[in-house]
């Protein structure tokens, strides 16, 4: 299996660039709860083994490469963006949204930021957009991680306060459990109406 690499951030050392952030997201497919997205500037000399695409790890992986990167990691952020922003704006405005923010607030500004996928400008900053990014560059599958995670947890405490859905599960994803659920209980304030599965149930 092919892990992801420093390649990128090599490069761009070697450009002058020192402080290097990768960002990603999490939760833009989801039918309920808020979408995620993480920022994070890793050390050049970074010593995480097994880190990895958040989609290729287990949960309980990823909750041990999580404390890492934060322990390691020179600065990061993890910005939140709701179901209501969601509706209100649009998926596509609020993942750009998202993503602007994690890099506005990181407490260390980077020099240049790698994205998984996105096309996105950010203030003056040069940014990269990085195709399957979270599987090919270190920093963005650190940020993907970050973003799994902390959605993850987001979801489990809303699944105290509707059990019904199921939604320490699924995690708000699309699943024949979660619809079903739909259907028998009606929606909860933590879905987004906007979403067209939504639109076409009876």
């Amino acid at each position: 299996m092919s892990m992801p690499t420093q390649r990128e951030e090599k490069k761009l050392y070697r450009q002058g660039y020192s402080k290097i952030a990768g960002v990603d997201e999490a939760g833009r497919g989801a039918w309920a709860g808020p979408l995620v997205a993480a920022a994070v500037i890793l050390p050049r000399h970074l010593k995480i083994p097994g880190l990895n695409d958040s989609k290729k790890l287990t949960a309980k992986a990823r909750e041990v490469l999580f404390k890492k990167i934060i322990d390691q990691s020179v600065a990061y952020t993890i910005y939140r963006v709701s179901q209501k922003i969601i509706d209100k704006q649009g998926v596509g405005k609020a993942n750009l949204l998202a993503i602007q923010k994690s890099v506005k607030f990181l407490p260390t500004k980077p020099h240049y930021v790698l994205i998984d996928g996105l096309k996105v400008k950010i203030d003056n900053l040069p940014v990269k957009s990085v195709v399957r990014g979270d599987a090919k560059v270190i920093s963005i599958a650190a940020a993907s991680i970050l973003a799994k995670v902390s959605r993850d947890r987001i979801m489990v405490k809303y699944h105290k306060k509707f059990p019904q859905y199921n939604f320490a599960k699924h995690k708000g994803y699309g699943t024949k459990e979660h619809y079903a659920n739909i259907k028998k209980y009606g929606i909860c304030p933590l879905h987004r109406l906007s979403f067209s599965p939504l639109n076409q149930l009876d």
